[in-house]
């Protein structure tokens, strides 16, 4: 089986094995089973039993139910294991924790004295990570059951092979729309290696060996909220960092028992650059950073589980995607979404009632539908024959639902449409597939809350007070970006700076502007400031008593 074989039209057999129970040298085969997998559907069914040389332990037994008189009148595994390196030839071996069964088989074949096929395996474990994240066990009768599929006996090498089958075909449509060919599915199910970060490629490394630390001069430094800027005696920028209390912060980084770092080391003054809110000292220390590029600051990603549901217009054919970052430039960013598990749930939903692409950005060309496409699921851009229009008013369709701030209702309302249109056409196997879906559905836009609206149909206008809540800190947040930060004032100047951010609106967003709303949504997210939404506009008086409401004081 070669690594270029289509996806569609690979065959595969799916293997469980059941063992004696020990580890190492000691393992062995007692009983192997395969089914051969072909187009999604189960079809050949292949199992023995195999002698053992070490007596079975009572334990083992009684997990497996396979007993030593059942192994003592096997067949050795010299006569039974040549069949099965028949089936494997040319095939895709499948086996929950496939590292396992090929390890135990391969071993197998060694003692009997057989050459091991050595084919291209999947592990069903590997493919529910990457595909079904939402199972919360991946033990093969959970992970069936989070499926739908129903077990009945587990623990004997045929029955667990059919369970394990079953799951490779209900996760199949979605490995066909990830990888096109086997090597691709073997490279997308692989292993994640982590990236090796260089020590010290950030911050400048350690402390070198015998230097004395010393404080800089922070005779500028309060203990006010804000960001602090430390810098060498040339004057080059070392650190930038934010604190609600910058004068103790700084103090701790020359304590003794801090970790070191270089920067510290050649400090020579501390700048303090005073906000008014945490939000403020968060956006302007990511300025900051992005124009000064200090040595000693660790450009990190972020480490919250808070994600993004966005659509790129400026592809052929966009596709509906969950990042970790909203998309700049012209595109459609809904967020932010608390749960990456969970938004990934609910795109596949709509991309599927929609008709919507599953693959990515990049569209391959095919010369048969996809698995999708073949369900009915997706309007098949990849052939080469669709109406652009038609699918832009499909992917229009979708993305209106998220014009109002009560998106989630909006997609339960236009399902229950397609529920009632399918009764009405007497498509009743449509309308209950539908009204399941419109359950999960449901389930999902009460997860992703009130962040599931996009950004650019919630023009907002936010106060971030100080920490001990006598002043206050104004942002707008209009068209994906971020604007203000500056203090609450006079009336007729909140005024003048509402209508002059909402004027901003419809420019395309650069990735700064991205940046800063990431950070300022995921803020408000956590901290649910007081909010006062602006569309349609805002009036003197609206904005007045929304003012007066927050305690923040403005004159006349």
């Amino acid at each position: 089986m070669s690594d270029a074989t289509p996806l569609h039209s690979a065959e595969f057999l799916v293997v469980d094995t059941e063992t004696n129970g020990l580890a190492g040298e000691a393992c062995e085969l007692t009983e192997a089973a395969a089914v051969l997998v072909g187009g999604g559907e189960l079809h050949e069914r292949w199992e023995t039993l195999v002698r053992v040389e070490r007596p079975l332990s009572r334990h083992i037994q009684r997990f497996t139910g396979i007993t030593q008189t059942m192994v003592d009148e096997a067949p050795p595994a010299q006569a039974s294991l040549p069949e099965l390196a028949d089936l494997l030839r040319d095939r895709v071996l499948v086996a929950h924790s496939a590292g396992f069964d090929r390890r135990v088989l391969a071993q197998a074949f060694e003692r009997a004295g057989i050459a091991w096929p050595d084919p291209p395996a999947i592990c069903t474990v590997a493919l529910a990570r990457r595909l079904h994240p939402l199972a919360r066990q991946r033990k093969l009768q959970p992970l069936a059951e989070s499926l739908g599929i129903e077990v009945d006996v587990t623990h004997r090498a045929l029955a667990d092979a059919e369970t394990c089958a079953r799951v490779f075909c209900a996760l199949f449509p979605k490995l066909c729309a990830n990888a096109p060919t086997v090597g691709a599915a073997r490279a997308l199910l692989g292993p994640q290696r982590p990236r090796r970060r260089r020590a010290g490629a950030t911050d400048g490394g350690g402390l070198p060996r015998g230097t004395r630390r010393r404080m800089p001069d922070i005779s500028g430094v309060t203990d006010a909220p804000g960001v602090y800027v430390a810098r060498n005696a040339g004057g080059q920028v070392l650190y930038v960092g934010k604190s609600m209390q910058v004068r103790t912060r700084v103090r701790s980084h020359f304590a003794p028992s801090s970790r070191s770092g270089a920067w510290t080391a050649r400090a020579e003054t501390i700048e303090h650059h005073v906000t008014v809110s945490e939000l403020g000292a968060l956006l302007l220390e990511q300025r900051l950073v992005d124009e000064l590029r200090p040595p000693g600051n660790a450009r990190l990603k972020p480490v919250d589980d808070w994600v993004w549901l966005r659509c790129r217009l400026d592809i052929g054919f966009p596709v509906l995607e969950v990042a970790r970052e909203p998309a700049p430039g012209l595109a459609v960013n809904v967020g932010p979404l608390r749960g990456r598990a969970t938004a990934s749930e609910l795109l596949e939903q709509l991309t599927s009632l929609f008709g919507l692409r599953h693959c990515g950005r990049r569209l391959p060309r095919r010369e048969h539908p996809s698995a999708y496409g073949q369900m009915g699921r997706c309007l098949s851009p990849c052939l080469g024959d669709l109406d652009p229009n038609l699918y832009r008013r499909r992917l229009d369709a979708a993305l209106a639902l998220f014009d109002g701030a009560d998106a989630g209702r909006a997609i339960v309302r236009h399902v229950d449409r397609l529920v009632t249109d399918a009764a009405a056409e007497q498509r009743y196997e449509r309308a209950a597939w539908l009204r399941r879906r419109r359950e999960r559905i449901a389930v999902l836009v009460q997860r992703l809350g009130p962040g599931l609206a996009a950004a650019e149909s919630r023009p907002r206008l936010v106060l971030a007070d100080a920490p001990e809540g006598d002043a206050w800190e104004a942002f707008w947040l209009v068209g994906g970006r971020v604007a203000g930060g500056v203090a609450v004032g006079a009336l007729e100047e909140m005024v003048a700076l509402t209508d002059e951010a909402l004027r901003g609106a419809g420019r395309p967003l650069t990735p700064a502007d991205v940046a800063a709303a990431r950070t300022a949504e995921t803020w408000i997210a956590a901290n649910e400031p007081y909010t006062l939404e602006l569309a349609g506009g805002v009036g003197r008086a609206r904005l007045a008593e929304f003012l007066g409401a927050c305690g923040a004081a403005v004159a006349a």
